[in-house]
């Protein structure tokens, strides 16, 4: 079955996860459960720590902290989807509460 990365952006907050509202941390928690009842299989999910974390590896060998693209939102985010099609996939996505951002639904390469 093809797979889908779902991607979650957001604008980072000083207060990280504490500046999430309940009722879209809630939302989120009942998302898996909507997921799991349209018989798509969440492969990996995962949350970030935030972006000043990061490391940026250059192609001259480089590596500086924080992000390498400077933008407004972050990859708070990802999880792996195993899913008929695009559109489900993508019905997916629109499942996720998003504060201030976006959701991106990308298809993977088949490994096989």
């Amino acid at each position: 079955m093809p797979q889908y990365a779902i991607l979650i952006y957001e604008k980072e907050t000083p207060g990280g996860v504490a500046d999430i509202p309940p009722e879209v941390m809630e939302a989120n928690i009942n998302a898996g459960e909507q997921i799991a009842a349209m018989g798509v299989r969440v492969v990996h999910e995962h949350g970030m720590q935030p972006s000043a974390t990061a490391r940026t590896l250059h192609k001259d060998g480089m590596v500086t902290d924080g992000p390498f693209i400077e933008s407004k939102e972050v990859i708070a985010g990802f999880f792996v989807v195993e899913a008929e099609n695009l559109d489900e996939a993508v019905a997916v996505g629109k499942l996720l509460p998003i504060m201030d951002g976006a959701v991106e639904v990308r298809p993977l390469l088949d490994s096989a």
